[in-house]
């Protein structure tokens, strides 16, 4: 397997590269879900592999949505994070049949009806020191617990998605009377084990959920009633 970054050659076992320390592992650019070698498409939510994110690019460092007072935290304590198991709470929300809610609107319109519930998502989160690390076009993925680590990191949680089930109402309530459209969303929670492997100085993560924690809480996302 080759390198992506410095084109050396690594072993077909090989997660991360032996002359660089690349990840090698091939993960879906949408939803981040790990992906069996030659796979064509997600597992998880079924983008085709090698098709470019639908994450805005306003999103793209965690650096740009990260409250100061957060992110200076993550970084002083990221000697003592990286590589280190801790018990965490992975959280997911995303907003219901968001293809079906922006069809037939130009991306402009379709980023001006998404962005304000992305910003809800996270403002939620980081009331509770939460730590958004991924944005996924239509919602988000965040941990509670790691990197910045809470005994009650799973109530806080909860409590976020309680805090945006109230937040989403009058946004949701306005897109109704501007749009007629229906505006949802989901969350998904499960706790367990976490591995954050690296933090980036734009505080981006490397990390992993041991035990098929993060699968599971992407699982209890899509069949939650809105």
């Amino acid at each position: 397997m080759q390198c992506p970054h410095c084109q050396q050659e690594n072993p077909p076992q090989a997660k991360f590269c032996l002359e660089c320390g690349t990840r090698l592992v091939l993960t879906c650019a949408q939803c981040g879900t790990e992906l069996p070698t030659g796979a064509k498409f997600c597992l998880e939510c079924g983008q085709a592999v090698g098709a470019p994110s639908a994450t805005p690019p306003r999103f793209a460092a965690p650096e740009s949505y990260t409250p100061p007072h957060l992110a200076e935290k993550i970084l002083i304590a990221r000697p003592a994070l990286e590589g280190e198991r801790k018990q965490g709470t992975v959280f997911f929300a995303d907003i219901k049949d968001s293809t079906r809610l922006i069809e037939g609107l130009d991306p402009e319109a379709a980023q001006q009806l998404l962005d304000p519930a992305i910003h809800l998502m996270m403002d939620a989160v980081h009331r509770f020191e939460g730590t958004v690390n991924q944005v996924l076009g239509d919602g988000i993925m965040a941990l509670f617990g790691a990197p910045i680590a809470h005994e009650d990191h799973a109530l806080r949680a909860c409590y976020a998605a309680l805090a945006l089930q109230s937040a989403i109402c009058p946004y949701a309530e306005e897109v109704r009377r501007q749009h007629g459209m229906l505006l949802q969303l989901r969350v998904g929670l499960n706790s367990g084990e976490v591995v954050v492997r690296a933090i980036g100085n734009d505080l981006h993560m490397d990390y992993s959920a041991v035990g098929q924690n993060t699968h599971l809480a992407a699982r209890m996302e899509q069949p939650s009633t809105p």
